[in-house]
């Protein structure tokens, strides 16, 4: 009995560890300049080590401020989308909830079109879709807790029409930019693209969703109660609306922390939840993991992909949506959009 358990934990740390990680480095060597990995690694050791420098300088720019923060940042994204996905798809018990339920895309979404428009620099272009996507998630709290409770249906309608207004706004933003400078880096903004990652956003972003990711996975106990339902999780003693409200915080820093990085990536956060219960089932102890994994695999995958497919980087999102939205179309056929 033991030892089935441990080959079972050391099956489950091999999916969980293995996959992000073998495509994690194959993203470096990846690109429109080929680097075989030793060199790679030698780069890498050189940051640490005096070691004799045999390769050209362009390849350690690339390496180290092209695309480590790329990589890292496709990593966050992929990461941070999963696990938020997979804890609206268990508070909400809804298969179809996906991250930006509640409005905080088209917050953070409006931030970046607005900071684009005033000539903003890269730093505050992601600070400001950041606040707007925080901004977008406290009005749908505020309208829902007009209510004397809170239920999951009214917190969903005010995240649409909180997503709709702020999407008006990001049309508005549009209609007054410059047609040639302004408007197509907004347009590019939006379809998603890990282009803009920087060093300096990296360090901003990463200790923000380490910190958020940790969190929520001390909450994953809690998140399987409250997947039971509202009755049950009040039956066991569970503060239904402190524990829920909690979830959606975390979530919300995530998902906005995401855009922040990559603009809008959809389907990430609804498909790759899905996948990750297939192959661990729905407790969340062990779904969190495997969304993390599963999803930042999944990214790095798409951005390796956009990057190398053409002479021009082609967005996330539309990459997304052709792989995701089939994918989505073939479980639907197969009812496993269940539990």
């Amino acid at each position: 009995m033991t030892s089935g358990i441990k080959r079972s934990t050391v099956r489950h740390l091999f999916l969980f560890i293995g996959p992000p990680l073998a495509m994690l480095l194959l993203s470096f060597v990846v690109g429109r300049y080929p680097i075989p990995l030793g060199t790679v690694f030698k780069i890498m050791a050189a940051q640490f080590l005096p070691l004799e420098q045999d390769w050209p300088a362009t390849l350690e720019a690339v390496v180290l401020q092209i695309r480590m923060p790329r990589i890292f940042g496709a990593f966050l994204v992929g990461a941070s989308l999963s696990a938020s996905g997979a804890a609206f798809q268990g508070i909400f018990r809804n298969p179809l909830v996906s991250p930006y339920i509640l409005g905080v895309a088209a917050g953070a979404g409006f931030g970046a079109s607005l900071a684009i428009l005033l000539s903003y620099g890269t730093i505050m272009l992601h600070l400001s879709a950041l606040a707007f996507g925080l901004l977008a998630v406290l009005a749908v709290f505020a309208i829902s807790q007009s209510r004397d409770r809170t239920p999951t249906l009214v917190l969903v309608l005010s995240g649409v029409v909180v997503g709709a207004f702020f999407s008006a706004l990001t049309s508005i933003v549009k209609y007054v930019a410059d047609p040639f400078e302004k408007l197509p880096t907004i347009i590019f903004w939006l379809m998603g693209s890990l282009g803009r990652v920087t060093p300096e956003i990296i360090a901003v972003a990463a200790p923000l969703t380490a910190s958020a990711l940790l969190a929520l996975g001390a909450m994953r106990w809690r998140i399987n109660v409250l997947s039971l339902g509202e009755e049950e999780a009040l039956a066991l003693g569970i503060d239904v609306r402190k524990e829920r409200g909690t979830v959606i915080f975390l979530c919300t820093i995530l998902t906005a922390s995401a855009v922040c990085l990559s603009g809008i990536v959809g389907w990430v956060g609804l498909v790759i939840p899905h996948l990750a219960r297939m192959t661990v089932g729905p407790d969340f102890r062990k779904l969190f993991p495997a969304s993390i994994s599963m999803g930042a695999f999944y990214v790095l995958a798409i951005d390796n992909l956009a990057r190398t497919l053409s002479q021009g980087e082609i967005p996330l999102g539309i990459l997304t949506a052709l792989i995701g939205a089939p994918f989505f179309a073939w479980l639907l056929t197969k009812n496993r959009v269940g539990w």
